[in-house]
């Protein structure tokens, strides 16, 4: 398998922070063998998923196990796949942004919590249709370690 960037991140964020990333603009630019025509009609969406790399993560802090999420001990130790953090044994993220702007090959984002140079995977609208069709339920852990996140 390979899987190669189609875009990266210019964000004005270069250092690796937990929170405060809901106001934060960054502009994704395709790769040049990328034409701009692949953002045609993107404009008509409000929301868009980003896929990206964790391109920073070293190898020897990678989780496959459990932990405490943040490290926090309050929070109940569980496996890397009921967290969202960086560490993950294949460093994918994901994160639903607003869609300020297409200028050619560039897009401005609003709240993408990846820093400057982050390789992008995959850009995809955000469709109702694809949300869930229920409830979301969740531990609360998870929305005291959000509450600063945005």
């Amino acid at each position: 398998m390979e899987i190669h960037p189609i875009a990266f991140v210019q964000s004005p964020r270069g250092e690796i922070e937990d929170d405060n990333w809901g106001n934060v603009e960054s502009v994704i630019e395709l790769i040049p063998k990328i034409k701009a025509e692949a953002f045609d009609g993107i404009d008509q969406f409000s929301h868009l998923e980003i896929i990206y790399y964790f391109h920073r993560v070293k190898p020897e802090k990678i989780v496959t196990d459990s932990r405490h999420p943040r490290n926090n001990k309050d929070w109940p130790k569980c496996g890397i796949f009921a967290q969202r953090g960086k560490n993950r044994p294949n460093c994918i993220g994901l994160t639903i942004v607003r869609l300020l702007q297409r200028k050619g090959k560039t897009i401005v984002v609003l709240g993408l919590d990846a820093v400057d140079g982050t390789p992008v995977l995959d850009i995809k609208p955000v469709m109702k249709e694809f949300l869930p069709r229920e409830d979301v339920i969740q531990p609360s852990w998870s929305s005291e370690l959000m509450n600063n996140y945005w």
